[in-house]
């Protein structure tokens, strides 16, 4: 978790240096989901950029690991009832079924224009111990023996970031931090994920109080991040 608040004053304290402008909590929320969704986001293009080079045999700098470990805030175990997905859902892990024998099977995943040619196949066919899924609209379906459609599994997938909000109080014509959960939620993201979130809000800061220098300022701490990353 990153704590919002400590956030939105970094931002602040950066934007606000010599007095290049405010940015309000109504904005900085806007902002911070924003931003959220980006950082979020980039995590399934690095995976797939680090999936086609080496690995390295020390864990904790291993890219990949360190990706697995901040994907991993968003993992979810959730079900599947009559074809639905879990409201949250940004990607399907996998499904699992339980067959009549009572083991736990993981389904395989079968485009619907395959499907079309499986069904009819007696050899390729799904069966209880061996079944098969396929995405429609809204959700998915699950298939066993003699093809007979499946209504309940279990399914492994990664969940979209819930709403952040730095909560406050308008006192005296100015905004006072209220930090009770029921109006600050926080970023689900990894500690590690501060400093991103930080820079990334400033770079659309910058647009909003119209500071160049705050855009610039961000993007280069960015392409800093980056090379290290690299190197």
């Amino acid at each position: 978790m990153v704590n919002i608040d400590t956030v939105y004053q970094r931002v602040l304290a950066i934007a606000n240096k010599e007095q290049r402008g405010y940015i309000t909590p109504l904005e900085f929320n806007l902002l911070a989901n924003q931003a959220q969704l980006s950082v979020f986001e980039q995590y399934f293009y690095d995976r797939n950029q680090t999936a086609r080079g080496p690995g390295n045999a020390t864990h904790y700098s291993d890219v990949d690991s360190m990706l697995n470990e901040k994907i991993s805030e968003f993992e979810r175990i959730g079900t599947s009832s009559s074809g639905s997905l879990p409201a949250d859902l940004y990607r399907l892990g996998s499904v699992i079924v339980l067959t009549p024998s009572g083991a736990n099977v993981e389904a395989k995943y079968i485009n619907r224009k395959d499907w079309f040619t499986i069904r009819n196949s007696p050899l390729l066919q799904p069966t209880a111990e061996r079944p098969i899924y396929t995405r429609v609209a809204g959700g998915i379906q699950i298939f066993g023996e003699n093809n007979v459609n499946i209504p309940n599994a279990n399914v492994n997938y990664v969940s979209i970031p819930r709403k952040v909000e730095w909560g406050y109080d308008v006192v005296g014509e100015k905004a006072l931090h209220n930090g009770s959960p029921t109006r600050t939620f926080h970023f689900q993201h990894h500690p590690s994920e501060e400093t991103e979130l930080v820079i990334k809000i400033l770079e659309l800061a910058g647009v909003i109080i119209e500071d160049p220098n705050v855009v610039q300022y961000a993007n280069q701490k960015q392409t800093q991040t980056l090379q290290q990353e690299k190197q």
